[in-house]
């Protein structure tokens, strides 16, 4: 049985370019981009049936598109207006909006709420909600930057970045540094267990059980951690330390030390130290960088799972949980992935400068 006739589908180059993009660009709406593939598939001479068991789709859903496409041409493929209300903010009052957002501040506070702006702007809170929404504006949220000024910013930072992308044979490179004044804090009152509709309870005081530092050295190949514990982290602990990377680490090596410029670290000591030991080569972040050194990753990973919210009776105590967390992560370490080149770092950065200078702060 032949069925109707179909009518004759011959593509444009343009057209046929216009689909193809449709069809294949990720972002494209996935409707839009199964009626670019149908319209293309009928235009290279398949017939409906062939082409709904080939994009899995009814034969009547090929024939629609194959008819609106014949007729209406790419214009036929997009979905048409939908009904309801009209607009009932106008593109000025939802500038105005915006501007008062961005430029102004209200008289009791130091950033708007969506009631005070619906206020001030004479709209619905929703109608506010939606706004921001759609600019991206979030004026209850904060953040915090530092710019670092150290002269050799840039010759220091292509310097680790390059450590991280392209190791050097034959050597260890180890993210080093100390995490100070880890306090041993219990709670006034016992902790209240998680319940089916009730999240862990625990007083907002606490008890005061003395401090201890952790000095740390990552593994950027493997993600182990060479970890030692100390009451005080001068130049003394650190060089304790110093010894047992050393010793940690196989003699045919290099060590190639990624570590920022604190004071203990840089002492006449720990500056001897290194002349004695040539293997040792050492690479300093920039000053307000130590976004640069993997290790501070590490240590962040450390606080939220065994620090934040545990409760320590003692120092000791304390110590035998961090030494535990240690033994748990290089019995199956993993290792960061670092992927962005010092290129990318710098013109992140650049951006970034340029758009607050010219923000008239």
């Amino acid at each position: 049985m032949a069925g109707r006739p179909k009518a004759e589908l011959v593509l444009s180059a343009a057209e046929k370019e216009q689909l193809h993009a449709w069809a294949r660009r990720r972002k494209t709406a996935q409707a839009l981009a199964l009626r670019s593939r149908i319209v293309l598939e009928c235009a290279g001479g398949a017939e409906n049936k062939a082409v709904a068991v080939k994009l899995a789709v009814t034969r009547q859903t090929v024939s629609k598109w194959r008819a609106r496409f014949v007729h209406m041409r790419l214009d036929g493929l997009l979905d048409a207006p939908r009904s309801g209300a009209p607009r009932t903010i106008d593109d000025a009052r939802v500038d105005v909006v915006i501007a008062k957002t961005l430029e102004e501040q209200p008289s009791n506070a130091t950033h708007w709420s969506t009631r005070a702006m619906a206020r001030e702007a004479k709209l619905s809170q929703t109608a506010v909600s939606r706004i921001w929404r759609a600019f991206g504006l979030q004026p209850h949220r904060q953040e915090t930057f530092k710019l670092s000024t150290d002269p050799l910013f840039v010759e220091k930072t292509r310097d680790i970045v390059g450590l991280y992308l392209d190791p050097p044979l034959k050597a260890m490179v180890l993210c080093v540094d100390e995490k100070s004044q880890i306090q041993a804090l219990d709670r006034t009152q016992p902790i209240l267990p998680l319940a089916p509709g009730v999240p862990e309870r625990r007083t907002h005081d606490y008890q005061r059980h003395g401090t201890t530092t952790l000095f740390a050295a990552l593994d950027i190949a493997t993600g182990e951690v060479i970890g030692q514990l100390h009451r005080r982290h001068r130049s003394s602990e650190f060089l304790k330390f110093l010894r047992t990377i050393e010793a940690s680490v196989p003699n045919d090596l290099d060590i190639h030390l990624v570590m920022d410029n604190y004071g203990t670290h840089k002492t006449p000591t720990i500056r001897n130290w290194f002349a004695r030991h040539p293997r040792f080569h050492v690479h300093f972040t920039p000053t307000s960088a130590s976004w640069l050194n993997q290790v501070e990753r590490w240590f962040a990973t450390l606080t939220e799972k065994q620090i934040h919210r545990g409760t320590h009776r003692s120092t000791r105590q304390l110590e035998d949980a961090i030494r535990h967390y240690l033994k748990l992560n290089n019995a199956d370490p993993k290792p960061f992935v670092w992927t962005k080149s010092a290129d990318d770092i710098l013109a992140s950065i650049e951006r970034f400068c340029l758009r607050i200078s010219n923000s008239g702060q």
